[in-house]
């Protein structure tokens, strides 16, 4: 079966029927029911993009209708989805075959609600149990000196590529809210900068930092006025072309320039998110603090549980185990106290960790 990515851009009419009463129908409505909630454009884009594998696969099939739909042909799409390979011969992750499904009894729930049908049968599906990683790649404090250190200052672009970089390891702001920032919401004289509706249309304020501070002051005394034309539209980053940045611009800005400065890490827009909470929990910061700044509203109600890096668990084992070291320089108090504020770091990195795996999907 063929991926479909081509055709995710494509009016769901033109793919499957939308006459009443089916599937193809019946998404129409659901989505239309996601924004009149006020869903984010990209939650909405996203859920519709999950259902049209499922609709299409029942499509191929001759089932149309959401009451043809039963336990059994869930478990056979949940087969399917397993044995699937891409184009690059690669099977899905099982956090994608979670979300596909997830996004099924999603579906299936709001039209029983609506009243579309008597029995909800993805109420029996069993979801992938779900994958806990850790980030790829972290940056040293050196290593991302050396990063910075490789834009060309010499050039307009140079310096404004510094100055989205400094900002990103300043504050840890994903993309698209680094793609969204107004000139207005940066504080200079004050330090600090406003979030918009970041993820789940959440507002946040956060501090600059001092370097930061600099570089931007720089690039909007000596760089956007090169860029910016009326009627000027008060994005802080704009392109050659005096155009917003989009997410995939900054995602390609940080790879050239980690290309560039010789590291050989695996580099994304993400890299400076898990940079910068690393290095502030490793520098002593509360781990709510580091959650205030990534904008995660409560790191305890997520289902991210993560198992313990092996840098921490050598750590533990040499501190509890008797045979580990000649001397046992902590009580077991310290000990567990300390392990468990290590659990908790790592469990934020592994959110931030799903949360890059999700943001690539999209």
């Amino acid at each position: 079966m063929p991926d479909g990515r081509h055709q995710r851009k494509k009016l769901i009419e033109t793919i499957v029927s939308v006459e009443p009463g089916t599937l193809g129908f019946h998404l129409r409505q659901y989505l239309r029911s996601l924004e009149t909630r006020n869903y984010a454009k990209d939650t909405v884009r996203c859920r519709e993009s999950h259902l049209r594998y499922f609709i299409l696969w029942c499509d191929e099939r001759g089932i149309s209708r959401p009451e043809d739909v039963s336990v059994a042909i869930l478990e056979r799409y949940q087969r399917h989805l397993y044995y699937y390979r891409t184009a690059a011969a690669k099977p899905l992750s099982f956090g994608s075959q979670a979300d596909r499904l997830r996004e099924i009894r999603r579906f299936y729930l709001w039209m029983m609600k609506s009243r579309v049908i008597d029995a909800n049968p993805a109420d029996a599906l069993d979801l992938p149990r779900k994958e806990y990683r850790l980030p790829k790649a972290v940056l040293t404090a050196d290593e991302v000196e050396t990063v910075l250190a490789t834009c060309d200052l010499k050039s307009p672009m140079g310096i404004r590529d510094r100055a989205a970089l400094e900002l990103l390891y300043s504050t840890g702001i994903r993309r698209f809210e680094l793609c969204n920032l107004k000139v207005w919401d940066i504080d200079l004289e004050g330090g600090t900068m406003m979030v918009r509706q970041g993820k789940g249309k959440k507002d946040r304020h956060l501090p600059l930092g001092e370097r930061a501070t600099l570089w931007l002051q720089k690039y909007l005394d000596e760089v956007r006025p090169l860029f910016a034309m009326e009627p000027d539209n008060g994005f802080l980053f704009l392109t050659r072309y005096r155009e917003p940045f989009s997410p995939e611009r900054i995602s390609e800005m940080v790879r050239e320039v980690v290309t560039a400065s010789g590291i050989s890490k695996p580099a994304s827009a993400h890299l400076f998110r898990h940079t910068m909470a690393t290095l502030m929990l490793e520098g002593g910061a509360d781990i709510r603090y580091v959650q205030a700044m990534l904008g995660h509203a409560n790191l305890s109600t997520t289902e991210i549980y993560t198992r313990v890096a092996i840098r921490k668990l050598k750590e533990v084992h040499a501190f509890s185990h008797p045979g580990a070291k000649l001397e046992r320089p902590k009580t077991s108090e310290q000990i567990e106290e300390e392990t468990e504020h290590r659990l908790e770091q790592e469990k934020l990195l592994s959110l931030l960790a799903a949360e890059a795996a999700e943001e690539s999907k999209s």
